[in-house]
């Protein structure tokens, strides 16, 4: 028997003309317009009258804009009940908490945001534990694939990322660490293994 697991990004917290800030574990903000239009195209990808996914088990953090998004996927078609597990809860930016994107650049500089974006390589000033974050990665895979099912976890990008070290194979062509906002991907766990079958997948507009 087989475990599925949907690992999805919440959907955006900004939209069009906004000043983005570097929103992280300390800054509690809501789905914004944008980001309730994605969460409504989830919904409509995974209802099950659409597709072959029936979620049993739903997490996310305790952030609003996951449980936001969790809710509005779910919204009463799955019979998931939503729990809040810590470890999804988004990184802590540091001194560059909630602070508007532009003013971050300038202070760490492109390269180091590129090698955050495409390496993981923690930025000076942010506290991240990066081998902490895999371990609760393995572990709740371990913890999942003790029942098979279809699971659904939201979380953030910070977090999300991380998961791909925390899997024993991947099946799918090399992944971007950085996952879209409201994009997903699916891990499954069969014979005390979990795959990587894809990464950073959208739901059509």
């Amino acid at each position: 028997m087989t475990t599925r697991i949907i690992i999805c990004r919440h959907g955006n917290t900004f939209d069009k003309g906004d000043v983005i800030t570097r929103v992280g574990a300390r800054t509690d903000l809501p789905l914004s317009r944008s980001g309730q239009a994605q969460a409504a195209r989830l919904h409509s990808f995974f209802h099950p009258e659409n597709s072959p996914y029936k979620f049993e088990r739903a997490f996310c953090s305790d952030l609003r804009r996951t449980r936001e998004t969790s809710l509005k996927i779910l919204d009463n078609t799955h019979p998931a009940t939503l729990s809040e597990r810590d470890f999804l809860r988004e990184i802590d930016y540091g001194i560059d908490e909630n602070r508007p994107e532009e003013e971050v650049v300038q202070r760490l500089g492109r390269q180091a945001i590129l090698d955050w974006d495409t390496k993981a390589v923690v930025p000076n000033g942010w506290q991240v534990d990066p081998g902490q974050i895999r371990k609760d990665w393995r572990s709740f895979l371990k913890e999942m694939s003790k029942t098979p099912g279809d699971v659904l976890v939201v979380t953030s990008n910070g977090i999300a990322r991380f998961c791909l070290n925390a899997v024993d194979n991947i099946a799918c062509e090399e992944p971007p660490l950085k996952l879209a906002t409201a994009a997903f991907g699916i891990i499954t766990c069969a014979s005390g293994k979990s795959t990587l079958e894809a990464w950073n997948l959208k739901a059509p507009k």
